[in-house]
């Protein structure tokens, strides 16, 4: 199993508690990033959201592709996984960007293709929000867009969505044959595009018994596609790990008291405009991304015993939440990471 984290841009990543003790800067999320290299991490997820979809619009908030490039200038092993929307960018430009940052950091650079779902976040910056379908079509151009780009000398696409005529992109990326594109998606057409256009995917989080069904799926979409196996099968997940179980479910409980607050507003165009396979709660939204459904919640014994469950499953990369972030991954790196490969070992022998 890799453990890779999500970056604290938004300032935590509990929609009613005020202060996480996670500053929404840079020189935290450097400290963060830094610190995940010692301790055995191997990828950040930054996501791109250009209003704070956690604490509220009116909350500061770290910006992708800027954070990425200027991550990529101090760390030296993590892998940086960055968010990109296709109606936010235009795709010759992005191929540039994601070129410049991967050679920056000598090849860590990777992209989690996003459809969108915040279409108030679209109006305010000029972002180009259809329907679910129709979202998915740009994307399948988008990303045609960038793998020409990368892979070829001279390319041309003349599409509904983008028009490319005779594009040069040099240097090309370190990664061949291009920079791995994660992707996650639910509905049929969303897992068709992934299976057919990217190289891993991602899920939100969910049981093991629901991770093993996405996945068995996704293999036969990609058998049907005719494409190589997926890269990697990575799920987002919130851990909660504590010295006893009640000590972790006092903290579960503190963190979905829901609270009437800005920090909900995203929730009706999050569950309306996405294709969910399973509808979540407003208790569920306290934490982003369905990342208590995994139930990482607990001693270390007991999350070390799920995460092995997980594996089994087919699931190679956790992607976690943490708050406060820092001391809780140095928790989790120290207690539960070795604790997991010890419950190995000894199940082999």
């Amino acid at each position: 199993m890799k453990y890779g984290f999500w970056l604290p841009i938004f300032g935590g990543w509990l929609r009613n508690t005020e202060d996480e003790n996670m500053p929404p800067t840079f020189d935290y999320a450097k400290k963060v990033t830094q610190s995940a290299e010692e301790w055995g991490y191997s990828t950040t997820l930054i996501a791109e959201l250009y209003l704070n979809d956690i604490k509220g619009p009116e909350h500061d908030s770290l910006e992708a592709w800027t954070t990425a490039a200027a991550l990529a200038a101090v760390t030296e092993k993590i892998e940086i996984m960055t968010a990109i929307r296709p109606g936010f960018h235009n795709p010759a430009v992005a191929a540039k960007m994601a070129a410049n940052i991967d050679q920056l950091s000598g090849g860590r650079f990777t992209l989690n293709v996003v459809s969108a779902w915040w279409e108030e976040e679209a109006r305010q910056y000029g972002g180009i929000f259809t329907e679910h379908d129709e979202r998915y079509s740009r994307t399948e151009e988008f990303i045609r867009v960038l793998k020409g780009l990368w892979t070829e000398d001279s390319f041309s696409h003349p599409g509904k969505h983008y028009q490319i005529p005779n594009a040069r992109l040099f240097p090309k990326p370190v990664q061949k044959p291009n920079p791995v594109l994660y992707a996650g998606g639910e509905s049929q057409r969303g897992k068709e595009t992934i299976a057919a256009s990217c190289d891993a995917y991602v899920m939100h989080g969910g049981t093991a018994e629901e991770i093993t069904l996405k996945i068995n799926e996704m293999v036969q979409l990609r058998q049907k596609a005719n494409r190589p196996p997926f890269s990697s099968f990575g799920m987002a997940a919130y851990v909660i790990c504590r010295d006893s179980e009640e000590e972790a479910l006092e903290e579960l409980a503190r963190i979905t008291d829901v609270k009437e607050s800005s920090a909900y507003s995203g929730f009706d165009d999050f569950t309306s405009k996405s294709k969910l396979e399973q509808q979540i709660q407003l208790q569920d939204y306290s934490v982003s991304n369905r990342g208590l459904r995994p139930n990482l919640i607990g001693t270390p014994e007991q999350i070390a015993d799920r995460i092995i469950e997980f594996e089994k499953a087919g699931l190679d990369l956790l992607l976690l939440q943490f708050s406060p972030q820092l001391e809780e991954m140095e928790r989790f790196a120290k207690q539960v990471m070795p604790l997991v490969e010890e419950k190995k070992a000894a199940i082999g022998r």
